[in-house]
């Protein structure tokens, strides 16, 4: 059976705090010579975040508790995609069916999403798509994640400055900037499964406050063939999918900015073979895949005004397709989704007499093209062939009011109305309190919604799969959090620790299921759900550049008057530590990840699977002669056997996870 390897992992959550302490508490001096201007507790106090309230401020101060990782935290750790990224994040975690990659947020993520419950934003620009409103993570998403500068992860409801979609949280992805580049990058990889990728980058800074990048990159896999014990038949090929699990994938990015104008621009394409055969296609055939291909225009103007006045304008254009080949021997299943948007956003921040900041904008954004065809190649008429428009308009204000020294009061709220279903009121407060300089208290308080997508409004194909439902509401979020943030220096080394509790009620969820008197799949608002949890949170730094992150999340999220949510560990805990080996030139990063025990879908054979645990490490060596830099990575060092419950598309279980795989890289910049 798949899941013979069963590893020990109850001691773990009690062991990584222990490591991290005594590697960080090491010799500096064993590293290289120490820089003494890294022994400050300002760097790691002065850490900013823009997408807690849609400006600049200190995570300390923020309205959320909010986590930040950097374009060094990407090379040291061997990070292909963001999705990598996003594992390593305390409370989150990633499943992936062979297709798409998911992220669950405090313990929610039902089999079956398509990632509509966490907003996710390039330079403040909205990914998710207007057909199925999907936040796209894997290689799937938009970019190069060696473009990205930092990415900032928001948790909590922020509806009310965002609207739909930011319902746990938002992921601002933050790009670098023409100086940061400063001339011409070439970068090539290549890994197991004849994974290749290479990409070119041009980035220049001009006189007159003037800047551009630009930058493409190309990836092919081959794939690994695929053992699923639930075909294991000689009429299925034994349970085996060969040269099923392929993708290929390009995207271009433009960034050009002079003055206070900015334009950026960016075209992916991304082809993924299907080896699950979900939808009852069929088993062992290289025929079945998924394209992903999205467009979009961004023209934002932004300037300092007198008196303390930041103004922000913004008009975007988004066009997003997706096409599928689904393969029912020997007939095709054609599948099509097109969304194309437009949209402006006018923003304004004011300062008044340092204890006010006031935040007040107005959106508006017309999804003026949806379409959903569905169709058998040679069939005599389409099994759907749905056309709709839209628009949402929205207005939103926030105060952050410093009533005393030691005191801050973040209150906001928005309104968005939509032509489907109406208008809704989403606001948030946040109490913050700071009292010592290094310490941070706060008491948060949130209602998000999340609108009701076309795909799942309108998607249909006669009675093969799935059906329609025009009927859907808003589901909604009522979130309560405490979080603890303290900073401190001990033994050389600057700390940086964090507790988080939380309870959180979601209403009118929208969940796909079967429907047991047709067999279809359908979406409904289906009941509510309550959930509580914690998470803490160390960081350390040391001179010379060793660091390290421990994290431990304890979660529990339950329908009402049911059990624990399928695809929800109840544990998780990540450590991450990054050794300098030469100073400034050589580091070693290891990282280990645990994941609990999870439910499956009902209706499924195995009610759960195990808990597990996955270790990778990096090594990179920069800063060569001639501009170059290398690294070396290895991800699931023991090649621990793993899977995620599988959405209910699929006749599987669980769908199996990647084995020990490698990657090395070579970046020269000139």
């Amino acid at each position: 059976m798949f899941f013979e390897k069963k590893a020990r992992h109850k001691f773990l959550p009690r062991l990584l705090p222990l490591l991290l302490a005594l590697a960080l508490t090491a010799p500096g001096e064993a590293f290289g010579a120490i820089d003494l201007t890294e022994m400050s507790l300002e760097s790691l106090m002065n850490v900013t975040v823009v997408g807690a309230s849609r400006y600049e401020q200190k995570t300390n101060e923020a309205p959320s508790y909010a986590s930040v990782l950097t374009a060094d935290d990407i090379r040291k750790n061997g990070y292909r995609n963001l999705a990598d990224l996003l594992r390593s994040i305390p409370g989150l975690h990633v499943t992936d069916d062979r297709n798409y990659q998911y992220l669950g947020i405090r313990g929610f993520l039902p089999p079956g999403d398509y990632n509509t419950r966490v907003l996710l934003l390039v330079d403040g620009h909205r990914i998710n798509n207007s057909v199925y409103d999907q936040a796209m993570i894997g290689n799937d998403f938009p970019l190069d994640i060696d473009l990205v500068e930092r990415v900032e992860v928001v948790r909590g409801p922020s509806s009310s400055l965002y609207g739909s979609n930011a319902f746990f949280g938002i992921i601002n992805v933050l790009t670098k900037r023409g100086r940061e580049v400063d001339g011409a990058e070439l970068a090539g990889s290549a890994g197991r499964w004849r994974t290749f990728q290479g990409r070119a980058t041009l980035g220049r800074d001009f006189p007159e406050k003037a800047e551009l990048l630009v930058s493409g990159t190309v990836s092919r896999s081959e794939g690994q063939d695929l053992f699923f014990p639930e075909f294991d038949d000689p009429a299925t090929n034994n349970g085996l999918a060969a040269n099923a699990d392929r993708e290929k994938f390009y995207n271009v990015f433009a960034k050009a900015s002079r003055g206070d104008f900015t334009l950026e621009a960016s075209r992916s394409y991304r082809r993924k073979w299907i080896p699950t055969a979900p939808y009852g296609t069929t088993f062992n055939t290289d025929r079945t895949y998924t394209v992903d291909q999205l467009t979009y225009l961004d023209l934002r103007f932004e300037k300092d005004l007198p008196r303390g006045l930041n103004v922000l304008a913004r008009a975007f254009y988004d066009d997003y397709r997706y096409w599928g080949d689904y393969i029912y021997f020997p007939d095709v299943n054609k599948d099509f989704g097109k969304g194309r948007s437009w949209g402006a956003e006018l923003k304004t921040v004011k300062t008044f007499r340092e204890r006010h900041r006031l935040t007040a904008g107005a959106e508006y954004r017309s999804n003026f093209r949806v379409e959903q065809t569905n169709f058998d190649a040679g069939g005599p008429a389409p099994n759907l062939d749905s056309h709709h428009s839209s628009y949402v308009a929205a207005a939103y204000f926030q105060d952050e009011f410093r009533f005393h020294p030691k005191w801050i009061l973040n209150a906001g709220i928005r309104f968005d109305y939509y032509d489907t279903f109406g208008g809704t009121w989403n606001p948030r407060v946040g109490l913050i309190w700071h009292p010592r300089e290094k310490t941070a208290a706060k008491l948060l308080y949130g209602k998000a919604f999340r609108a009701p997508t076309d795909y799942e409004l309108h998607y249909g194909d006669n009675l093969q799969t799935q059906k329609a439902n025009p009927g859907l509401r808003p589901e909604e979020i009522h979130s309560y959090e405490a979080v603890l943030e303290r900073y401190a220096e001990a033994f050389g080394v600057r700390w940086k620790g964090t507790a988080a509790a939380f309870h959180y009620r979601i209403h009118q969820l929208i969940h796909a299921e079967l429907d047991p008197a047709d067999g279809l799949i359908v979406f409904r608002n289906h009941g509510s759900i309550v959930a509580n949890g914690g998470e803490l949170e160390l960081e350390g730094k040391k001179a010379g550049g060793l660091s390290g992150r421990v994290s431990y999340a304890k979660q529990r999220s339950r329908a009402r008057n049911s059990g624990p949510l399928p695809n929800s560990p109840e544990d998780m805990a990540k450590a991450n530590l990054s050794v300098p080996l030469v100073a400034g030139k050589l580091f070693l990063s290891p990282e280990a990840q645990y994941i609990g025990r999870r439910k499956t879908l009902p209706g499924k054979t195995i009610p759960s699977v195990p808990a597990y645990t996955v270790a990778n490490a990096t090594i990179l060596a920069q800063n060569l002669p001639g501009g170059l830099e290398l690294s070396a990575s290895v991800y699931n060092i023991f090649d621990r056997r793993f899977a995620d419950p599988a959405g209910p598309e699929h006749l599987q279980d669980s769908i199996p996870q990647d084995g020990r795989n490698f990657r090395v890289k070579a970046t020269c910049r000139f």
